[in-house]
C-alpha cells in the first residue's frame, strides 16, 4: 500500500469517526512524499471534505512554495507599502500584513508606529482595540 492509498483509507476511516492524534501526525509526516497530482487528489477528495485539520495540511504541503514567498515578500515590503495592502481589504493577505505591522509596531518607536496606529484606528474593531491596548500599555508600563 502506497502512502497516498494509506492516507486516504485513514481520511475515509476519519471522515465517519474522528481520528486517532497518532494517525493524523503519521499521515501529516507522510504527506511530503507524495506528489502534486496526489496532494491535489487528497485536497479534492469528499474524505476530506469538512476536515479541516488535515485539508490545511495538505494545502500547506501544496503552496509550500508559494507560502513561504508570500511571507518572505510581506517582510520585504516598506510599512507605508504594507499599510497601503493592509487597507486593500480584497488583497488576500491582510491577516498575515496585520501580524507584520504589529511586529513592526512593537519594534518601533519612530515614525512607522505612528503610521500603523492611523491604519489601525481606521480599520476594524479589533484592530482599534488592539492598537488602543498597545497605546495604554506603553502609558502606564503594563
Amino acid at each position: 500500500m502506497t502512502d497516498y492509498e494509506y492516507i486516504l483509507q485513514q481520511a475515509k476511516k476519519a471522515h465517519y469517526s474522528n481520528w486517532n492524534d497518532e494517525e493524523l501526525r503519521k499521515c501529516v509526516d507522510m504527506l511530503i512524499g507524495l506528489t502534486h497530482d496526489q496532494l491535489f487528489s487528497l485536497y479534492t477528495s469528499k474524505w476530506l471534505k469538512g476536515d479541516k485539520l488535515m485539508k490545511e495540511e495538505v494545502f500547506k504541503c501544496l503552496f509550500a512554495d508559494k507560502i513561504g514567498k508570500r511571507e518572505e515578500r510581506i517582510k520585504n515590503l516598506s510599512t507605508d507599502e504594507l499599510i497601503e495592502e493592509f487597507r486593500d481589504k480584497k488583497s488576500g493577505n491582510v491577516s498575515l500584513i496585520r501580524n507584520e505591522l504589529k511586529s513592526r509596531y512593537k519594534e518601533n518607536m519612530g515614525d512607522d508606529r505612528v503610521k500603523i496606529t492611523i491604519a489601525f484606528k481606521e480599520s476594524s474593531e479589533g484592530d482599534q482595540a488592539w492598537v488602543e491596548h498597545q497605546e495604554r500599555k506603553d502609558m502606564y508600563g503594563e
